[in-house]
């Protein structure tokens, strides 16, 4: 899941990104005369609103820290690192950042740091790429360079899901990578549910009944997209749909295309289109789209149970 979050960061944030942008760094006093950086909007003892800022060093000692064996995407590092706590020189609070050292040896609390700056300031966190061992940054403050000061940010959310399957999901997942749609039920009697659910919701009992189940169904209810959004791969208006497999009791969402938006309705027959063989992974976007089969729909009373 990835998107952009834009936002507009106020005074007190955007005071700090300014700075920040002019290599230099600021925190804000407190009603208890603490220098806390990054600065607050807000006093965290009264509540009440901050607006001594105080400029503090690019230096600092480390606090505590935790070393990273194996970095994630997006981290300021592709090979081990730590993040560190650090109270710059000034300032009475710490800051989180990387500190970069070849091995967990080389970083303990009470070390000397000093901050690697970008080369490109831009006003966010980024323009400190990390800290490193030392005293002195050798850094010069750009002060006073005519830009305008930061009011807004866009930040870029990047969320990755690692999912374990249950026994049920392994079946239906390794059936999508064999281009068969595989539902499950409790037994000959029971709601075959697609995609197969660990137990029935209604009695708790394992769905072990696995069928594979036709890959042409209905659309019961849908949606038409006519709003862009980032990182769409389809531009709009197009149809996200519920769709009903023969012979299944549950409807999944699916896009239905094939067709002009306005055309898709409910009840109508529709079919998959499948990815091209070299394509298939473990996941249902092997199924790359559903399209009108050209049938006649269905009758009403035949699916409205399952909307």
């Amino acid at each position: 899941m990835r998107f952009d979050y834009t936002r507009s960061v106020g005074t007190t944030i955007g005071t700090f990104l300014t700075a920040l942008r002019d290599r230099r760094i600021v925190g804000v006093r407190g009603a208890d005369g603490r220098v806390i950086v990054p600065p607050p909007e807000y006093d965290p003892m009264t509540a009440e609103p901050l607006t001594e800022f105080v400029e503090v060093a690019d230096t600092g000692t480390v606090q505590s820290w935790t070393w990273v064996h194996q970095p994630l995407p997006g981290q300021p590092f592709e090979r081990p690192f730590a993040w560190a706590l650090i109270r710059l020189d000034g300032a009475d609070t710490a800051l989180l950042h990387a500190v970069d050292v070849a091995t967990s040896d080389d970083i303990q609390t009470g070390l000397r740091v000093t901050a690697r700056w970008a080369v490109d300031t831009q006003g966010s966190i980024h323009d400190i790429v990390c800290f490193e061992p030392g005293e002195k940054s050798g850094a010069a403050a750009e002060l006073g360079n005519g830009a305008a000061p930061i009011t807004m940010i866009t930040t870029p959310v990047d969320l990755s899901y690692k999912h374990t399957a249950s026994p049920q999901e392994s079946v239906y997942l390794r059936g999508l990578a064999e281009g068969k749609l595989i539902g499950a039920r409790t037994d000959a009697a029971g709601k075959v549910y697609f995609p197969p659910r660990g137990a029935n919701p209604t009695d708790g009992r394992p769905t072990d009944d696995f069928i594979e189940l036709p890959d042409r169904g209905v659309v019961t209810t849908f949606c038409i997209v006519n709003v862009p959004f980032l990182g769409q791969r389809i531009k709009p208006p197009y149809v996200a749909a519920y769709i009903l497999l023969d012979g299944a009791d549950i409807p999944f969402l699916h896009l239905v295309l094939g067709c002009e938006a306005s055309e898709v309705r409910m009840g109508m027959r529709v079919e998959a289109v499948w990815r091209p063989r070299e394509e298939w992974g473990y996941g249902l976007e092997n199924v790359d789209h559903f399209r009108p089969t050209g049938e006649p729909d269905a009758d009403y009373e035949t699916y409205q149970h399952h909307l």
